[in-house]
C-alpha cells in the first residue's frame, strides 16, 4: 500500500496511491499522524474495502507530506563508505546519530528556501523509515521489521557552514525551515525490498549521487533496533538512513546549491520528488 496526503498546506486529506490516482480515506481516518496510526488507522483503511471506491486524478494538486507532524526526525550520518571517505571521516563503529527539528517536514514537491546568507546549503538523498508501531528496547535487529510503517523519500537538506564550522551539534545545520521534503508516499514493506534500492538525486538535470541501500553502513533494520536502546519510537516518526556519496560538499571545488535550482530526488519503488530552491524572503 501506498499512502499519503493531498490537499493545501494545512488542509490535506489522507489517501492512498493506486496506479498515480488517490483515494480519499478522509471518511475512515481524519489524517496519517501519531495518534490515527497508534489507533490502527493502516488496518483500518485496508479492512474498509476501498479498490472499488473513486480513484482521483491529482493532477496540478499539491501533495502534502505523507505523515502529518512527526514529533521526531532521527538522522544517521556517515552511514554509506563512499560518502564516508568523501567527507574525510573515521568509518564509525557504532550509527551517528543525531535530531532534526521536525517542523523541517515539508511536501514532496515543495519549495526548499536558502537561508539568508548561506553559501553551503547541500542536498542529500536518503531512504526514511517510517515507524508504524512503538518501538523501545528491541532485543534483536530481526524485531525492527514488525514495527517499521514503511519507507519514503527524504531529501535531506544540509547547511554545511551550521553543521561543521560551527561549535556544537549537527542539528543546527539540519533544521532549517523547508530542510526535509519527504514524499510522494510512504510504501508498506510488503510492497518493496527496501534493503536493496537505488537511490538517486540530480541539480537541474545533472546526476549528483547514484548509489544503492545495500551500501549501507549500517542496515535499516539495525538502525531502528539500535536506536531504540535509548530512545523510544512512536507511530509516524522518521528515521533518515543516511546519504551516499556525491553530496555537494565533497566535490572539488564544493557545489552547493542556490536560489533558482531543481533538485530532483528519486528512490527505486517508491518514485521521484522535485524541489525548487529559492532565496529567502524576509
Amino acid at each position: 500500500m501506498r499512502i499519503g496526503r493531498v490537499g493545501n498546506v494545512g488542509s490535506e486529506k489522507p489517501v492512498v496511491f493506486v496506479d498515480g490516482k488517490a483515494i480519499f480515506v478522509d471518511s475512515i481516518i481524519p489524517d496519517w499522524n501519531r495518534k490515527t496510526l497508534s489507533d490502527g488507522a493502516l488496518d483500518k483503511v485496508k479492512n474498509a474495502g476501498i479498490s472499488n471506491w473513486e480513484k482521483v486524478d491529482i493532477t496540478g494538486q499539491r501533495i502534502g507530506s505523507p505523515i502529518a507532524n512527526p514529533t521526531k526526525v532521527i538522522c544517521v550520518g556517515l552511514n554509506y563508505l563512499l560518502h564516508i571517505k568523501e567527507s574525510n571521516a573515521e568509518t564509525p563503529k557504532e550509527p551517528v546519530i543525531f535530531m532534526k527539528a521536525p517542523d523541517t517536514i515539508i511536501g514532496p514537491n515543495d519549495d526548499i528556501v536558502i537561508p539568508p546568507g548561506s553559501l553551503k546549503t547541500d542536498y542529500e538523498v536518503e531512504l526514511a523509515i517510517v515507524i508504524g508501531k512503538r518501538a523501545s528496547y528491541l532485543k534483536s535487529p530481526d524485531d525492527s521489521q514488525a514495527h517499521v510503517l514503511g519507507y519514503s523519500i527524504s531529501q535531506d537538506v544540509s547547511e554545511r557552514h551550521w553543521q561543521i564550522e560551527r561549535s556544537g551539534l549537527w542539528v543546527k545545520g539540519k533544521s532549517f525551515p523547508t530542510f526535509n521534503p519527504i514524499g510522494p508516499a510512504v510504501v508498506t514493506p510488503d510492497e518493496i525490498n527496501a534493503h536493496d534500492l537505488r537511490l538517486w538525486c540530480s541539480v537541474d538535470g545533472e546526476m549528483r549521487q547514484d548509489s544503492r541501500t545495500s551500501d549501507l553502513l549500517f542496515g535499516l533494520n539495525h538502525i531502528v533496533w539500535y536506536i531504540s536502546q535509548f530512545m523510544e519510537l512512536f507511530p509516524g516518526d522518521v528515521i533518515n538512513s543516511g546519504t551516499p556519496f556525491g553530496v555537494g560538499m565533497g566535490f572539488n571545488p564544493t557545489r552547493y546549491l542556490t536560489a533558482g535550482q531543481t533538485v530532483v530526488t528519486g528512490i527505486e519503488g517508491i518514485g521521484e520528488i522535485t524541489s525548487r530552491t529559492v532565496a529567502y524572503k524576509g
